[in-house]
């Protein structure tokens, strides 16, 4: 799905918990969440560090975004 959107002309940002998962089926722009059962967040922290860990993920995928590429990029903190 993220290659047809991107070949439609809009840029998709990834964010996956098996990241070579991602590098396999050809998605350009990876952002490695934090587990496979919670992606985007963290059940044992409170809800306040829940949120930084979502805005964190939200901000490097928006950041991955606006940065041009040539090829399949992970973006790591």
């Amino acid at each position: 799905m993220v290659k047809e959107i991107e070949r439609a002309g809009l840029p998709v940002v990834h964010i996956c918990t098996i990241v070579p998962i991602s590098l396999t089926v050809g998605a350009n722009r990876i952002i490695p969440a934090v587990a496979i059962p919670y992606p985007l967040g963290d059940p044992s922290r409170t809800m306040t560090e829940e949120k930084e860990i979502r805005r964190h993920l939200v901000e490097k995928a928006l950041k991955a975004l606006q940065t041009e590429i040539t090829e399949q990029t992970v973006f790591n903190d």
